[in-house]
């Protein structure tokens, strides 16, 4: 099961749903809306009639943040049993032909990360700045907690349910895009076996981005709470 956080994504969201559905029958989508005004959550109430069984949608009431969504999405995943939870941006720039090989990662690790920065990875379409960013931020996290990820802040992962569960997912403080380094840091702590795959990541074609000032200062602070509160097993 894919869990898909939505806010004003209506351009974006059908190509999407419909490239994972793609991948096979045994994939479904969980698609949480954050009360989209541009009626991104009633596009996907209107697929799931096209694809009965293999898409379900939350509605939330208003824009709350990535962290929260992405809360109230895996705790319904793990309700439903899938043998393996994946997460996705909604904005294409996770490409669903990617997810086959994240899967079968799995089969030897707890949590797969679809990682930009290690060799066969990278980006397309993104400016200069905005390359600089995730790779210096990247680095920045990982340095600070010493964490063995080259992409710590990748939002493409493929989660056994069990792993999901042992971190006790309600308890991430993270709102943003912050919410990725925590979640996969929980799992490190817990000794969870974590991988990386390659993605190339593709900047959006349509909407806008989420990405503030807010989020990047959230997650440079984010780094410091979590290595000042734990550490991980040696």
């Amino acid at each position: 099961m894919v869990v898909v956080p939505t806010y004003n994504e209506r351009p974006n969201i059908e190509a999407l749903v419909l490239g994972v559905l793609g991948q096979g029958p045994r994939y479904r989508v969980l698609i949480v809306d954050d009360g989209s005004p541009d009626g991104t959550g009633d596009l996907a109430d209107g697929l799931t009639d096209s694809y009965p069984g293999r898409i379900e949608v939350m509605h939330r009431a208003s824009k709350a943040g990535l962290g929260p969504a992405y809360i109230a999405g895996f705790g319904r995943a793990l309700e439903l049993g899938p043998a393996l939870i994946a997460q996705m941006d909604a904005d294409l720039s996770h490409d669903p032909e990617a997810l086959p090989r994240l899967v079968a990662a799995a089969g030897s690790a707890d949590l797969v990360i679809g990682s930009r920065y290690i060799p066969g990875g990278g980006t397309a379409g993104w400016p200069l700045w905005r390359r600089v960013l995730s790779r210096m931020g990247g680095r920045y996290a990982r340095a600070v907690l010493g964490a063995p990820i080259a992409d710590l802040t990748s939002g493409f992962k493929v989660w056994h349910p069990a792993t999901l569960a042992s971190i006790d997912v309600a308890m991430v403080r993270s709102d943003g895009y912050a919410f990725t380094i925590e979640s996969t840091w929980r799992a490190l702590r817990q000794g969870a076996t974590v991988t990386e795959t390659p993605i190339i990541f593709n900047d959006r074609i349509a909407g806008a981005s989420k990405l503030s000032r807010r989020i990047v200062v959230e997650a440079a602070l984010l780094v410091w709470k979590l290595r000042w509160e734990t550490r991980l097993p040696s």
